[in-house]
């Protein structure tokens, strides 16, 4: 049997039911994900947080600009509830990726700040409005969402950037982790995770090996197989 249980003031995160338990389980969430995005530009220098580490760009502070724009948006022009901040690119308000990076005028200051603020304002539409209260997305066909669509949205897309961020961070000067104490990562030093990465590299190559010979045993057998035919149709 399933027991329900309703939620009181004390209970944690994820152990009560009904729309004000489950709209604490999605804010709690939302801003672990917003918590790890900002840290991630912490002690870095101007140009290490909007130094571009892949092909397509991606830097740390452009994706917390990207992150503003879809707070202001979802939280905020979606249920009427306008935030003034830069618009996501895909609405077709701006060139292609333009809330992907930031420019020399952009401070980290000023973009840091106006997610903040974002931020604040969504957590405003999202106490004042029930799970239920259905907005208009402001482009396209303008999609009728819920606030808990909303909510399961800016979740998901948050904790996706912020996986971003945990590798770019990386690739930066080796700092990993979900949170600033590093709970959530396995102990070791330089020479622990160098030994580990090594590991995982001959995983890696094994794995090719073994599906190349696995591969070629199959050609072999698919060509005795039709050599054999060809003899037999000639008897």
């Amino acid at each position: 049997m399933t027991e329900t249980k309703t939620e009181t003031e004390t209970d944690p995160p994820g152990t009560s039911s009904g729309p004000a338990a489950f709209k604490k389980d999605l804010r709690t969430y939302l801003q672990d994900a917003r918590d790890a995005l900002l840290w991630k530009l912490e002690g870095l220098s101007e140009y290490d947080v909007r130094r571009p580490l892949t092909p397509t760009g991606t830097n740390l502070l452009g994706l917390v600009k990207h992150a503003t724009a879809a707070e202001a948006l979802y939280f905020g022009e979606t249920f009427g509830r306008p935030f003034e901040a830069p618009r996501p690119w895909i609405t077709g308000d701006a060139e292609p990726n333009a809330d992907f990076w930031a420019t020399p005028d952009e401070s980290r200051e000023l973009i840091v700040g106006q997610y903040r603020a974002a931020c604040a304002h969504a957590d405003e539409t999202i106490a004042a409005l029930p799970l239920d209260a259905v907005g208009r997305v402001p482009w396209g066909d303008r999609s009728a969402v819920t606030l808990h669509h909303s909510l399961v949205h800016m979740t998901a897309e948050t904790q996706r950037h912020a996986g971003h961020a945990d590798i770019v961070r990386e690739l930066v000067d080796g700092t990993t982790g979900q949170r600033r104490d590093g709970e959530n990562t396995a102990p070791g030093d330089e020479a622990w995770w160098a030994a580990h990465r090594a590991r995982v590299e001959q995983a890696a190559r094994t794995a090719a090996e073994r599906a190349a010979a696995d591969g070629a045993a199959v050609d072999s057998a698919a060509a005795d197989g039709a050599a054999a035919d060809g003899a037999a149709g000639r008897l």
